[in-house]
């Protein structure tokens, strides 16, 4: 009787235990999703959000912030408006429509700051493209792949969402005479130079620089500043690094 009760308790415990195994397997063959195809709200500060491994377009927490981090695989949330978009007092080509001719006020108050004190050095800057909504970026984002295709557009253009220029932080810049605007001919002009140079003394950074397009995801855009505060544009400048990499968000493959 002891006999046929011990064997029956023994039995009793394999049954649980590969219960137990079972129920916290992980699944095999997880089903693999394009990254466009997936978004995944966050509650880290988008200060510290990552690019996950598995590429997933993350919405990031707190898209108000400063600093936040917005690129291929971060993206705002579709209602997305900055609240405090202001018209900063500087010079603008005349093709410029009157929503890209503001910035967060900020980023402006420091934008004229700069443009100004470049002025001090015979720099004359005037801007190109500051904020974009999410439809415009759509429509523009749609034309440059009609015209280039999906993956030519992508190394250049964000899909809607992703573009800085939605934050209200980032503005295209030129010189006085509007040649090369938004063209790579602008890296050899000495505004460019000037604003590689000074451009963290206001808060602003190159956001896409030369050989680090593997971790931004975009070609080198010299005219392209993006506005992060005077502290981190010092120290991402300094140290010769991306936002991606200041917040030691792993590399974006093209």
């Amino acid at each position: 009787m002891r006999k046929q009760f011990a064997i029956c308790m023994t039995c009793c415990l394999i049954s649980l235990v590969s219960f137990g195994c079972t129920n916290h397997a992980e699944p095999t063959n997880p089903k693999v999703t394009s990254p466009e195809s997936i978004v995944v709200q966050t509650n880290q500060q988008s200060s510290n959000t990552e690019v996950p491994a598995s590429k997933q377009l993350q919405i990031v927490a707190q898209p108000d912030n400063i600093s936040v981090l917005v690129n291929k695989f971060n993206k705002l949330p579709e209602t997305f408006n900055p609240k405090d978009l202001v018209f900063p007092n500087i010079p603008f080509l005349a093709s410029a429509s009157t929503e890209k001719r503001q910035l967060r006020k900020e980023a402006a108050v420091q934008l004229e700051k700069m443009v100004k004190d470049a002025k001090k050095d015979h720099i004359f800057l005037k801007g190109v493209s500051g904020y974009r909504s999410y439809q415009t970026q759509q429509a523009l984002f749609n034309n440059y792949v009609k015209r280039d295709g999906y993956n030519k557009a992508r190394t250049y253009s964000a899909i809607p969402g992703t573009s800085e220029h939605e934050t209200g932080l980032s503005i295209d810049m030129t010189g006085k005479d509007g040649t090369c605007a938004a063209e790579d001919c602008f890296g050899k002009k000495p505004e460019a130079k000037w604003l590689a140079e000074h451009a963290q003394e206001f808060g602003f950074i190159i956001r896409y620089p030369k050989g680090k397009e593997a971790i931004t995801g975009y070609k080198y855009e010299p005219w392209h500043i993006r506005y992060v505060g005077v502290a981190i544009a010092k120290e991402i400048t300094q140290k010769k690094i991306t936002l991606e990499e200041y917040y030691e968000a792993i590399s974006i493959k093209k």
